[in-house]
């Protein structure tokens, strides 16, 4: 049994030595996402692992909103769509390990699939499938979440995309540097949020992106 444990938990001891890679299992993952729970199941709330290894806390963390998303909206397509896109796009993920980045990708997007699909077969859109992808070739990046940069040829700043839904269908894309985000780090004084009327730190996008239909995303990548 502890031999099937650490076979699931280490891909190689290799790689435990070279990027002390030990993957956490179920039980844990579970355990420390229940900690947190009411947060896990609000669709829209925002969660980066920056290790995220395959995917283990992102894909449960995925599985949690989505079956909140199939309670409330199963029922209508347009609306399942609109929801299961903001629980997707609020995960956020890097890896140093370029294999594990595909496999968190291809997890997340295999849960989305399995249940979109089971729940309207015939009627499921590719449109909403290539949009799903295009969020997360965005949202799980080859990095390396120390040096705040990418990984491989020409390393650069990691940057993130915000997906805002806006009106109902339609999204509103900014791109902000993980520096840029983690800059609250040196204004103690100012936090993020507040409900009591404070100033607060508001990180300066790199980019912002026109208005667009949730079904479209991945066709304006070049704007």
């Amino acid at each position: 049994m502890k031999a099937q444990l650490m076979e699931k938990q280490v891909k190689s001891k290799q790689r435990v030595a070279d990027h002390g890679e030990v993957l956490t299992n179920k039980r844990e993952v579970n355990a420390m996402l229940d900690l947190v729970k009411q947060e896990t199941e609000r669709i829209e709330s925002r969660f980066l692992e920056p290790a995220c290894g395959t995917g283990n806390f992102l894909t449960e963390i995925l599985e949690r909103k989505l079956r909140i998303v199939e309670g409330r909206y199963g029922k209508s397509q347009l609306e399942y769509e609109r929801y299961a896109v903001l629980a997707v796009s609020s995960s956020y993920g890097i890896d140093i390990l370029f294999d594990n980045v595909q496999e968190c990708r291809k997890r997340l997007f295999d849960i989305f699939n399995q249940k979109y699909t089971g729940l309207f077969n015939g009627r499921a859109k590719d449109e909403c499938r290539n949009a799903i992808r295009f969020i997360l070739e965005r949202n799980i990046i080859w990095g390396d979440a120390l040096s705040l940069k990418t990984v491989g040829e020409n390393p650069k700043s990691i940057v993130f995309s915000e997906w805002s839904p806006v009106n109902g269908s339609m999204l509103k894309r900014r791109d902000f540097t993980f520096h840029g985000l983690l800059a609250h780090e040196a204004i103690k004084e100012l936090p993020l949020f507040s409900d009591l009327g404070e100033d607060v730190f508001i990180p300066t996008p790199e980019k912002e992106y026109p208005l667009t239909h949730f079904l479209e995303v991945a066709k304006v990548d070049d704007w």
